[in-house]
């Protein structure tokens, strides 16, 4: 396998499969079949997931809401989506983790990073809750973070396009998708791979992204064999 130990990012939305809001039992175990198949292979996987399906802080500062109390809303959403994943990766026979930057401990760790490095050693997939447990912070940011301080190889941002394009596919039929990237490229093109702070973060620490569909069955296992699926941003 090209990467021994990944970061994979899973956005809240992805989640809610056909449905309007909430979680997609259906949806759920799809990506449980996929993480399975990687984890079989001896993949190390943590993985952090977004909480826009149930609330996302932003959107309620935007019709009043203070954006701090906002924001520790959409943590808790995190929170309940980790829980659901880890449910569904139990259910096909995974061990797993669930570690929260915010203190639940009758339902989580709290998060402690030489405790999920062990977990990965040991081959559990160790899903992070809550974000960084600080407002003002995206689940993006929580990805890259985590990514870096679990010297993850690679960080797997798994959405709903096949990648990188130099204008929306879903509203330009014309976009280009790029395959390889250069982080500088990415900031000169003005392009919208994470959030700046996510994405400065990850340059930084000289930790790849690479943008795919995860609802296309078998991408996540032929992105961790090497194949050139979605699009690598690299140095």
């Amino acid at each position: 396998m090209k990467y021994k130990r990944i970061l994979l990012k899973l956005s809240g939305e992805a989640l809610m499969g056909e449905r309007q809001y909430g979680i997609d039992p259906k949806r759920l175990a799809e990506y449980a079949d996929e993480i399975k198949e990687i984890h079989d292979k001896g993949v190390e996987i943590a993985i952090v997931i977004g909480g826009g399906n149930i609330f996302r802080g932003i959107a309620g500062a935007s019709n009043g809401m203070d954006r701090v109390q906002g924001d520790y809303m959409g943590m808790l959403a995190t929170v309940i989506n980790g829980m659901a994943l880890q449910g569904a990766l139990e259910d096909k026979g995974m061990l797993t983790r669930l570690q929260t930057a915010l203190k639940i401990e009758a339902i989580a760790e709290p998060y402690i990073k030489r405790r999920a490095v062990r977990h990965l050693e040991k081959g559990r997939i160790v899903i992070f809750g809550a974000g960084t447990g600080n407002p003002y912070f995206t689940t993006d940011t929580a990805a890259v973070l985590r990514g870096v301080e679990v010297h993850a190889d690679v960080i797997l941002k798994g959405t709903r396009v096949d990648g990188i394009y130099d204008s929306d596919p879903e509203k330009n039929d014309n976009a280009i998708k790029f395959e390889n990237i250069t982080f500088d490229e990415v900031l000169k093109k003005g392009l919208n791979v994470m959030d700046t702070t996510a994405f400065t973060l990850s340059q930084e620490n000289e930790l790849p992204i690479v943008v795919f569909d995860m609802n296309t069955k078998g991408n996540l296992l032929k992105i961790c064999e090497g194949q050139n699926i979605g699009t690598t941003v690299k140095i």
